[in-house]
């Protein structure tokens, strides 16, 4: 019986946490500092937390991913609740408009695309740096693309879930046409999804690198 493998891993398990606990608390932190973690855009909000989310799972894996893109749903469902804008209906079961009320629709919204966000990235960076070995620059690119994806990964999910499960309510809170309300989406993942995929990538690549090659020296 190996004791020393056998003592280090609780060793492990408590460093794990403990690295859990503070990508979490940069999460929280972000969330309730106004305009920095949510910025409001009246008709929306636009969001930053997908970057740490996207961090921690490169370097926690998939399982801690996920349950940081939790901790990010939870601040979402938390905000659109305490501080709701025209549309928090569609994040929570607990904010209404008037008639239109959340519902089941809005937890989907609030937190499987978050979850997801902390899931995707890892294996797109895994796949990227299994095709790209042979490149000078396979991290860096490999690490862009999956900070642009997982960005992409929660911006998508949530607009067209809520196309799915809120689109004439979402007409409506918007003052746009039925039949033209996924234009108006389109418009929105333009606006803002796209920005915020570019930064995302761009964060990624950089904070990433220099966690990962810490990582492997510290090991």
């Amino acid at each position: 019986m190996n004791n020393t493998a056998i003592g280090n891993k609780p060793h492990t398990q408590v460093k794990g946490m403990v690295q859990v606990a503070l990508f979490a608390a940069l999460i929280i932190i972000m969330a309730f500092t106004p305009f920095l973690g949510y910025i409001p855009l009246g008709f929306t909000r636009a969001t930053i937390i997908h970057i740490p989310v996207i961090i921690g799972a490169l370097i926690l894996g998939p399982r801690k991913g996920a349950i940081l893109g939790f901790i990010f749903g939870l601040t979402s469902l938390i905000n659109n609740t305490m501080n709701p804008t025209v549309t928090s209906f569609v994040f929570s079961p607990f904010y209404s408009l008037g008639e239109i009320h959340g519902g089941i629709g809005s937890i989907i919204i609030c937190f499987l695309p978050r979850i997801l966000a902390g899931v995707v990235p890892y294996y797109v960076y895994q796949f990227m740096m299994k095709i790209t070995k042979n490149w000078k620059s396979s991290m860096i690119f490999s690490l862009g693309i999956s900070g642009i994806i997982g960005s992409l990964t929660n911006t998508l999910l949530v607009m067209n879930l809520i196309f799915i499960f809120f689109r004439n309510a979402y007409a409506m809170a918007n003052n746009v046409a039925s039949d033209a309300v996924y234009g108006f989406i389109l418009s929105i993942i333009g606006i803002n999804g796209v920005p915020e995929a570019i930064v995302a990538g761009i964060i990624v690549t950089f904070v990433g690198r220099v966690l990962l090659k810490s990582k492997s020296v510290v090991g």
